[in-house]
């Protein structure tokens, strides 16, 4: 990762539900600005793995280490869910607003933060416009811009495109891609696609089924900015194999 300091760290994090073990020993980390993806069967913990990184849930056993920006600082992180949970009440300004409401900024200061982020997701002329005048990869850019109002340093993202029709799909993989680079947040996002975990990620860890564990980190070594042209190409195709063979072999017994 060309790093002596991960950003995140993991190590032997486990988590039960009752008789139910979600998360086997699990071990990972992440470093500064980067992309990571996680994938795996349905079911198998990937969003239980994430709360507890947002410090949601809180996890059976094991250890996890988040440099913070300032010691201290509860604010060094947004999350993004598959539905974007916007007021509907609050129009775009307002609900990108809120997290800056919070932590107390002054109005001028949230406002002007709010706007700048608002053009970063491509969403200029629309800051009067309330949730249901938007379409969903419209409600989505916002939960996104909303999530980086306190420019944090890492970016939690659980489904967040899973209910986008595939071409507006494609498109927030695009503006994800330009949204990342533009704020240098670390991403950990978790998605049933293969395609869109090779397209974004720097690296793709893969997790067995439950309980979970981490099978293999793949390298996604495909130079950036990333066009939707280069779905088609060899590299890329190979990837996305390699992937897919990854979550369809047996798991070995534990």
């Amino acid at each position: 990762m060309g790093t002596s300091q991960p950003k995140l760290s993991v190590e032997k994090l486990t988590r039960r539900f009752g008789d139910t073990q979600a998360l086997a020993s699990t071990d990972l980390e992440v470093g500064p600005g980067e992309f990571v993806s996680i994938v795996g069967p349905s079911g198998c913990g990937k969003s239980t793995l994430l709360l507890i990184i947002a410090g949601l849930i809180a996890p059976t056993s094991g250890k996890l280490l988040f440099h913070k920006k300032a010691k201290g600082d509860a604010s060094d992180f947004g999350i993004v869910f598959q539905d974007p949970v916007l007021f509907p009440w609050r129009d775009v300004q307002s609900n990108v607003e809120l997290p800056g409401e919070i932590a107390r900024m002054t109005r001028d200061k949230r406002a002007e933060r709010a706007r700048q982020l608002i053009a970063l997701v491509g969403l200029q002329g629309f800051e009067r416009k309330y949730p249901y005048e938007l379409s969903g990869g419209m409600q989505q850019r916002v939960a996104i811009a909303r999530a980086l109002m306190l420019s944090p340093s890492l970016l939690l993202m659980d489904e967040p495109f899973g209910a986008l029709d595939a071409m507006t799909r494609e498109q927030m993989n695009l503006e994800l891609q330009n949204i990342s680079v533009a704020s240098g947040a670390t991403v950990v996002f978790v998605t049933h696609s293969i395609s869109e975990a090779v397209f974004l990620s720097d690296r793709v860890m893969v997790m067995t089924g439950r309980p979970a564990t981490l099978k293999e980190v793949v390298e996604i070594d495909i130079p950036r900015p990333r066009s939707l042209d280069m779905i088609a190409s060899g590299l890329f195709g190979d990837h996305v194999v390699h992937l897919r063979r990854l979550l369809n072999a047996r798991s070995d017994p534990a």
